[in-house]
């Protein structure tokens, strides 16, 4: 939705945009964006950021806990999977801005380099779903159907073969 949105705002801006502190100060430009700019649509595009981040945090701990229940049988306190969850996520981010810096430029390079783990690894867990849920032993009646079984591998090869191109076009 926001990318849509982000289109339909900047058509036909000549001008660039290539980071989100660029996108951020020219949702508050009335040159760029019109009538609608405001320094209150700017906090919404940052505050829609973050709600996206939390939402995938959020997945990120409910699939970390249908794991450690279901299928390794490790139970804590919600607390603690949260937690350690969090402190996983975040320690990285720390480490790399201390390393590398904490200007603009340095965390939106950092921002677009974790988007792209993120779209590698996505194969990585498209593929043992796909197997797991059309295996019989495990789903019994609840396995993929032979149509979900297919788009779900065309799904996994578009997307490793995207992710190539992705890699190739990121790091030149």
């Amino acid at each position: 939705m926001l990318l849509i949105l982000g289109a339909a705002l900047f058509f036909g801006y000549g001008g660039e945009l290539d980071t989100l502190g660029q996108l951020y100060r020219a949702l508050s430009d009335n040159a760029i964006v019109g009538a609608i700019a405001s320094p209150v649509l700017s906090v919404l595009f940052a505050v829609a950021l973050l709600a996206s981040g939390q939402n995938s945090t959020i997945t990120g701990t409910l699939s970390g806990q249908i794991i450690m229940e279901g299928f390794i049988h490790m139970r804590m306190p919600m607390w603690a999977r949260r937690m350690i969850t969090r402190l996983l996520a975040i320690i990285p981010v720390i480490v790399c801005i201390v390393v590398f810096g904490d200007t603009e430029s340095v965390v939106e390079k950092l921002l677009i380099y974790t988007q792209v783990f993120l779209s590698v690894a996505l194969p990585f867990s498209i593929i043992p779903l796909t197997v797991f849920t059309s295996d019989e032993k495990l789903m019994g009646e609840f396995r993929n159907r032979k149509w979900v079984v297919i788009l779900a591998w065309i799904t996994a090869v578009a997307l490793t073969v995207l992710n190539i191109w992705l890699i190739i076009t990121t790091f030149q």
